[in-house]
């Protein structure tokens, strides 16, 4: 079943305007009768087509569910920022896996090192990747993609969280099945570039009470380790 974003919906007078009407009428070629579904703030509103006009398409809501595919843990991933096309692909797979939020975080190590300025240029594309891929999978939300923050900003922001990891595969950690994820609905997990962390910066997100992780002997490619991390968090929080 199709799947459209609202920030906010009127559950009585149900309506999409804009590209997602023209999507509906002119790609799609649905018709009155069929079915689409609303996401809005985690919840799935399942209506039926009533009319459809050049920019608008009216909708008889039928049910409101929660959806089933949000996880139950709100999960951050603080991305060290690779070349752009290795993000992108970081933030499509992370979002079919289930992540919240993803920051992009400038450490030491990072090849690519953008601006704030220049980054936020490519912030409305990042964006349209984020969307397609919550349709694909079937999400319930549009995680957000943040501006660029340093270790600092993002260590201050994973403060609010219930718990946080760093992948650091240069000295060993634990394992993730050595971490206690009971009764935690929040976890900040930072992931480095190309060049990975140095030392420093790892110790500086310990001393923020950042829990040391490791993912074995083999050294991952930098878009294949949060992908692997995020698989292993959502089967062991029993989001997958």
């Amino acid at each position: 079943m199709p799947r459209f974003f609202r920030n906010e919906i009127d559950e009585e007078n149900i309506i999409l305007t804009g590209d997602d009407a023209r999507h509906i009428g002119r790609s799609l070629r649905m018709k009155k009768g069929e079915k689409i579904t609303v996401c809005c703030n985690g919840i799935d509103y399942n209506c039926t087509i009533e009319s459809i006009t050049a920019d608008s398409v009216f909708l008889q809501l039928d049910e409101k569910i929660p959806c089933a595919s949000e996880p139950d843990i709100y999960v951050t991933l603080f991305q060290a920022v690779p070349k752009l096309d290795k993000l992108e692909y970081i933030i499509q797979k992370s979002i079919e896996l289930g992540v919240s939020r993803i920051v992009p975080v400038l450490t030491r190590r990072c090849i690519s090192r953008p601006d704030e300025k220049d980054f936020n240029k490519k912030l409305p594309r990042l964006h349209k990747i984020a969307e397609q891929a919550s349709k694909q999978s079937g999400r319930g939300i549009i995680p957000e993609i943040t501006g660029i923050v340093n270790l600092k900003q993002s260590l201050e922001i994973s403060s609010q969280l219930d718990k946080n990891i760093i992948l650091y595969e240069e000295q060993g950690g634990k394992s993730f099945n050595e971490i206690n994820f009971s009764n935690i609905k929040s976890v900040g997990l930072f992931v480095g570039s190309e060049g990975g962390f140095d030392s420093d910066e790892v110790v500086s997100a310990v001393e923020s009470g950042a829990e040391r992780i490791w993912l074995g002997k083999r050294i991952l490619r930098c878009e294949t380790a949060p992908i692997t991390a995020l698989s292993i968090l959502m089967f062991l929080t029993n989001n997958m």
